[in-house]
């Protein structure tokens, strides 16, 4: 059949105005960041960038990000949103590929829906670890399932990528090793879809994320040691439980621990404790507190299985329903604005200019479609694995919606329980779901385009 000038015309154009969006892609996916006139900041971000002048450990504060940040402080931390920008871009493409999906129009399409409508973009254009944790996901499922389909380039970019992913964050190191282990149960039952040598590499990333952390500790600190915080965090959740309200009026009659005398004026919440003006302080925060609260956390398990179960499923429960987009984002965060000032002086005036800063960000807007859309999301996801289950079918695209079912529950979990239900640490996770039934879309309407074509 000849093809007419016409045709020829509109091919052209449609290939143009494709490769033009793919090539706006790097930029589209850190678009909130350009709107902002500077990285997007966060609560926690000031605690990354301090690492690397203060040169001592702090709770849950990553060495291995603020390393990964302060590398970044000479190009004003765009370089940073650029690796975030293209990592994202390179994990979605390398995913399609390897599930024999990729084609120019579906990865576009697929992308900009994520932008539109997912946390994304505000994740990619933000100076915190969050990006890393779904990502993280992608590229050990890449490294598990697709040795025959990636190249070895391929190969030590995605280890490198995990190792680094698995070392900016416990929660995100907690959510690989869960996955790998689940993998390692699940060999026996699905052979040779879960290959041994892709288990290993991937289980090797999470000793390689830890030796790297382990190695940047003692770079910054000169102590062997894991980053601390892990007691206080959860004593945090248990205290807006009532638990440790209940354990010291248990104990405190026999025991003198330090918190006994403030017992029946413990916060309402865990941000409260640890972030406000508590007793905390008094005491001397982690340093004063840590043995006490760890004797706690510990004890009370004991104390109280039944409670702690229940207030567990609970949390669980919680954190899968907490998905908005920009917790710790739209309010003030003195502690960064404090750390730049102190020790970036070059980058007060950029940050100062952002909306950020001038309370030009109201994630209200956002919200009304990212928190639908992820809830909706997850429900789908589970109606892809059951029409799985029902058809008995098991290909890579059902292996990615099983890994990212058990990424959300693994990272509710540690989370939630943990460290209490949070917005921000459903949103960095939940837009997988998203990716994974937007993939499911695209196959079924290219199956029913091709139907129609024969």
């Amino acid at each position: 059949m000849s093809i007419t000038t016409d045709q020829l015309r509109a091919r052209a154009a449609e290939t143009f105005w494709l490769r033009l969006a793919a090539a706006a892609l790097p930029l589209l996916m850190i678009a909130p960041a350009f709107w902002n006139g500077y990285p997007l900041l966060q609560w926690d971000t000031g605690g990354y960038l301090a690492r690397w002048y203060e040169g001592y450990l702090v709770p849950s504060r990553s060495t291995v990000f603020g390393l990964y940040l302060h590398y970044g402080e000479p190009f004003g931390f765009w370089i940073n949103l650029a690796v975030q920008s293209l990592a994202t871009l390179w994990l979605l493409q390398l995913t399609l590929r390897v599930l024999g999906l990729m084609q120019s129009v579906r990865f576009v399409a697929i992308s900009l829906l994520l932008i539109l409508s997912t946390a994304l973009p505000w994740l990619a254009g933000m100076l915190l670890t969050d990006i890393f944790a779904g990502l993280s996901v992608l590229s050990v499922f890449l490294l598990i399932v697709a040795g025959s389909r990636t190249s070895t380039l391929e190969k030590i970019a995605l280890f490198v990528f995990t190792a680094f992913a698995a070392a900016t964050h416990s929660a995100t190191l907690g959510v690989l090793v869960g996955l790998c282990i689940a993998g390692w149960i699940m060999r026996p039952f699905l052979g040779p879809r879960l290959p041994v040598a892709g288990l290993c590499t991937a289980s090797l990333t999470i000793v390689a994320g830890a030796l790297l952390l382990l190695s940047a500790n003692h770079a910054l600190s000169g102590k062997w040691a894991w980053t601390p915080g892990g007691y206080g965090v959860a004593f945090g959740r248990m205290m807006q439980d009532g638990i440790v309200a209940r354990y010291l009026n248990d104990h405190c009659p026999r025991e003198h621990y330090k918190l006994c005398p403030y017992r029946n004026e413990l916060p309402a919440t865990a941000d409260e404790f640890l972030w406000g003006k508590s007793m905390f302080n008094t005491l001397g925060r982690f340093e004063g507190l840590s043995d006490e609260m760890g004797t706690i956390v510990v004890d009370s398990l004991a104390d109280y299985p039944a409670w702690q179960a229940g207030a567990a499923l609970r949390a669980l429960g919680q954190q899968l329903l907490h998905v908005a987009t920009g917790e710790g984002s739209s309010v003030w965060i003195p502690h960064t604005y404090g750390i730049i000032e102190r020790y970036i002086p070059a980058q007060i005036a950029p940050m100062r200019a952002a909306r950020q800063q001038h309370w030009g960000i109201d994630f209200s807007y956002v919200n009304w479609l990212h928190v639908p859309v992820a809830l909706a999301s997850m429900l789908a996801l589970l109606g892809l694995l059951a029409h799985a289950a029902a058809n008995r079918r098991l290909d890579d695209l059902t292996l990615l919606a099983a890994t990212v079912t058990l990424a959300l529950l693994g990272n509710a979990f540690i989370c939630g329980v943990i460290s209490g239900p949070h917005d921000r640490y459903g949103a960095r996770m939940v837009w997988l779901a998203t990716f994974v039934v937007l993939i499911a879309l695209t196959r079924r309407l290219g199956d029913d385009s091709k139907a129609r074509c024969d």
